[in-house]
């Protein structure tokens, strides 16, 4: 199977082909740390490290480059309101995006650099731009010259002519164009700075893309990822600034994810619609949010509710619970299934399996893989439960090794399942209104009741419980209950 990706620049799937065989390098762009990550971070990470884990699996080396962005107006601005150095503030938001990611179950990126790590990149950049006729110095500041390279607005598919309607210099600059952009900028009294040709300043936010990306995966490299909000200008920036000094293709294949909404509108602080992943994180599982942000396709918009929140954790409980009826699959004796029926039992697995690794490799379609998942699942319910077949038999173990790979690749439903789901009972009975003890008397209730053989009676409890979402199994053991809903 190829695995094709939508490249922006070509606006098109194309075949994915690396430029070194069996290896990729993967840019992301990180985010600025001067406050808590919100959903739309979770967006972007989530979405980007399924895609590093799945590169992975395809087996491809991997180096996947995340930045963090530790010097910009946002951080000073924040600095001087809280009393604390950039570097505090900086420090302070990378060790708190860490629990977050670290929540949602991300693997580390190869490489997670700070702009700050890379200022003598930076500086030697500009002054290559500058040698080459692509950038000019003002009053301490550098400024690109957007009109110096022709193809300026290939990858957000503007043209000059629209953008300079809509540009202007803003107070204080001293650009030759409208359309021009500051790669350095002259440090104001208290700012933080650094030594440089043009005198002390700091760099501007796009150029510090170009620098770390080339420090670590060279002149040109394969994919490049972000929200769709950083195409214009960031990622146009960055390939004028990277490609005007090179001449060489800065990046083979962009991919961006699409936005988070709240009832059909962009989630911004300004809407007041804003959520960070920590408020979220407190009220639902991570793996749930997980789930949500994948069972969508990555480019499209999503819209977050509190009951799509909740549909999804009752999927992370279902499936679990299948999974851990899986796990605890009959020690021993003869399949109930005849051998017609277990063949076709053990060709629906295959054909779960094969739809799986065909919809990730249809540009990361995980919202199709999930629904092969949760078919498998389904399957696990339906048939295995009452199939007898063995731990050992072949189409377990091929169940297995499947969702075994998939939890890998997705990062869900890769928890012991018996346990994941005990250590949430309490939490699920809260939200189902009910408690173990109301259970237990319940079930006394009914064991009463059949003795006196009012079966009916006992019928009208079993029913009950079943519509509060707990089902209960007789056994030789004796009774015992389980959660059906989160």
């Amino acid at each position: 199977m190829t695995l094709k990706i939508y490249n922006t620049l070509q606006q098109s799937k194309e075949e994915f082909t690396p430029l070194r065989p069996d290896h990729v390098g993967m840019y992301v762009c990180g985010v600025t740390v001067y406050d808590l990550c919100h959903i739309g971070h979770a967006r972007s990470a989530i979405v980007f490290d399924t895609i590093f884990r799945y590169l992975q699996a395809k087996g491809y080396t991997v180096d996947y480059v995340k930045n963090f962005t530790d010097i910009d107006d946002k951080i000073i601005n924040r600095a001087i309101k809280e009393g604390l150095t950039t570097r505090q503030v900086s420090d302070k938001y990378i060790e708190e995006y860490y629990k977050d990611m670290n929540r949602l179950g991300l693997k580390k990126p190869t490489h997670e650099p700070r702009a700050t790590m890379h200022i003598p990149d930076i500086i030697n950049l500009v002054q290559g731009l500058i040698d080459r006729g692509h950038a000019y110095e003002s009053n301490g500041d550098v400024y690109y010259a957007v009109r110096s390279f022709g193809p300026y607005g290939k990858l957000s598919g503007k043209n000059i002519e629209d953008l300079e309607a809509g540009a202007r210099v803003e107070p204080g600059e001293a650009k030759r164009d409208p359309l021009d952009f500051a790669l350095w900028k002259k440090s104001k009294p208290g700012e933080p700075s650094w030594d440089s040709p043009w005198g002390k300043g700091r760099p501007g936010w796009h150029i510090e893309c170009s620098a770390m990306s080339t420090a670590y995966l060279g002149q040109s490299f394969d994919l490049h990822g972000g929200g769709m909000d950083l195409i214009f200008p960031h990622h146009e920036n960055e390939i004028a600034q990277t490609e005007g000094l090179t001449d060489a293709p800065f990046v083979r294949y962009w991919v961006h994810n699409g936005f988070v909404q709240i009832n059909k509108e962009k989630m911004s602080k300004s809407l007041g619609n804003f959520f960070t992943i920590r408020e979220i994180l407190d009220r639902y599982e991570p793996q749930a949010l997980r789930l949500f942000v994948l069972m969508h396709q990555y480019r499209s918009p999503i819209d977050f509710s509190d009951q799509s929140l909740k549909e999804a954790e009752k999927a992370l409980y279902r499936g679990y619970a299948s999974l851990r009826l899986l796990q605890q699959s009959p020690a021993s004796g003869k399949p109930k299934l005849t051998e017609e029926k277990l063949a076709a039992f053990t060709e629906k697995i295959k054909g779960y399996e094969q739809g799986f690794y065909e919809a990730m490799d249809d540009d990361f379609n995980t919202a199709g893989a999930l629904s092969c998942l949760f078919d498998s699942l389904h399957l696990v319910n339906t048939a295995l439960g009452n199939a007898g077949l063995p731990p050992d038999h072949a189409s377990v173990q091929r169940i297995r090794n499947f969702m075994k790979s998939a939890s890998d690749i997705l990062g869900v439903f890769d928890n012991d399942p018996a346990a994941f789901l005990a250590s949430r009972k309490d939490k699920r009975l809260a939200g189902l209104g009910i408690t173990s003890e109301e259970i237990g008397r319940k079930i006394a209730q009914r064991a009463s009741l059949r003795q006196e053989k009012k079966f009916k009676e006992a019928d009208a409890i079993r029913s009950e419980l079943l519509g509060r979402g707990i089902a209960i199994m007789d056994t030789p053991a004796g009774t015992v209950w389980d959660i059906t809903e989160a």
